[in-house]
């Protein structure tokens, strides 16, 4: 089995390599359906996400398996990218680092924030895309499924998810979770259409069906992010109007000064809100909304400044358990490898079995016929006895090949045995 990963992701390549490589889902079915027909040998699945773009591929055995340079070529070729200015910044993994790196991935070890939720269900989803189209086989079923268990075991058995590790995580899940039992069809107010208010909006959307509504004085990124969160843009002189609407306001501007004051907020906003609960949740530098807005009756105002020290907190929880989580990756990606260079013994394992039982069956026979008196019962303890003489032959080079299969596929092994038994390919 030959496991190849090519791809790259936050680590290795920035923003603007990441948004060229980026497949959505419509690409992702035309780019594997094509990868298919151009490999027909070789599983495929692929990953696409805002920080990583990964290709995986496995195949029975080397002969049968493209070459790493003609997966990135591939990948590049699809996206029309040049390959002389890009090969250079794609990752490329083989076997038991293939293993690691997608059990890391999945388990959020890989992410931009450690412990984050949504990889686990972008990596079920990469595979299921493959799945539905044919691309996949055996292979990449173990391993992808391996995968999902090794993420639920780190879920399940360290507190590295329990933990929000970033300012919008920390935002949403606990502190305007405690003014709102549920954000399903709240009134979501976005000022600004920056990355924060992206990332803000992917784990509002994790935690409910909200109204999005975006407000940006660039009306075609504004446009664009209602669109991607599947919301509505507002033009920016409707800034009060959906303030009073707003249960939820997330605001990211540039601006050198405070979009909302004190006292426009007083005279525009607080009549018409009746005191109704309002969670600011204040991601600029220097700030949209002054301070003393949050002495407002019902509002709830929080500032970068605010959530620095919940965010720190969370940081310091999180580091004690990744010696947990990369314990769990290190143990489970050990028993796969070993699984998978165990199963290319199979075939010599089932030869030496079949020429041993070969002669041990012919011996059997010619010796009851030379002894034709024998009881039932005495055939039977004889056939037991040849068994176990059989068993006990065969469980020297067993055990070697189990002990060999720990650290790598056990061809030398596997060659010697072969030639030692005249066992054919």
């Amino acid at each position: 089995m030959l496991l190849q990963m090519i791809g790259c992701d936050h680590h290795q390549a920035g923003l603007e390599v990441r948004q060229q490589l980026a497949f959505d889902g419509s690409q992702t079915r035309a780019a594997l359906a094509a990868w298919h027909r151009q490999f027909p040998a070789t599983e495929l699945a692929l990953l696409s996400t805002c920080n990583r773009v990964e290709l995986y591929a496995a195949a029975e055995g080397e002969d049968s398996a493209p070459a790493a340079e003609e997966l990135v070529a591939s990948l590049l070729n699809f996206r029309q990218l040049p390959q002389e200015q890009l090969a250079s910044q794609v990752q490329t993994l083989t076997g038991s680092e293939v293993v690691r790196h997608l059990y890391r991935v999945t388990s959020s070890l890989e992410s931009m924030v450690i412990g984050e939720p949504q990889i686990l269900a972008q990596v079920k989803q990469a595979y299921l895309h493959a799945h539905q189209l044919g691309c996949t086989g055996p292979l990449l079923h173990e391993l992808f499924q391996s995968a999902l268990r090794t993420a639920k075991r780190v879920t399940g058995e360290t507190s590295l998810h329990k933990h929000r590790v970033s300012i919008p995580s920390v935002a949403i899940a606990d502190l305007a979770s405690c003014v709102f039992e549920t954000f399903d069809d709240k009134h979501v107010l976005v000022i600004g259409a920056g990355e924060m208010a992206e990332e803000t909006l992917r784990y509002l959307r994790d935690a409910g069906r909200a109204q999005i509504h975006v407000i940006n004085r660039s009306a075609e990124r504004g446009r664009e992010l209602a669109h991607t969160w599947s919301g509505t843009y507002h033009a920016w002189d409707e800034l009060w109007d959906q303030l009073v609407r707003a249960d939820l306001a997330i605001s990211t501007t540039s601006a050198g000064q405070p979009v909302v004051t004190g006292a426009d907020y007083a005279q525009r906003v607080t009549p018409h809100r009746h005191q109704r609960p309002l969670f600011i949740l204040d991601l600029a530098v220097p700030r949209d909304f002054e301070p003393s807005i949050g002495e407002d009756p019902g509002v709830y105002l929080y500032s970068l400044d605010d959530l620095d020290h919940a965010c720190e907190q969370n940081r310091q929880a999180r580091a004690a358990e990744l010696p947990a989580a990369e314990k769990i990756v290190a143990q489970e990606s050990s028993r796969f490898v070993a699984e998978i260079n165990h199963r290319a013994t199979t075939p010599v394992i089932t030869g030496l079995r079949a020429g041993l039982e070969r002669p041990k069956t012919a011996e059997l026979e010619r010796l009851f016929r030379r002894l034709p008196d024998l009881d039932a019962a005495s055939q039977a303890e004889i056939r037991q006895f040849a068994d176990r003489l059989v068993n006990k032959m065969l469980h020297p080079p067993l055990e070697s090949l189990r002990d060999a299969s720990q650290n790598g596929p056990p061809h030398g092994l596997l060659d010697a045995l072969k030639r030692l038994f005249h066992l054919e390919d």
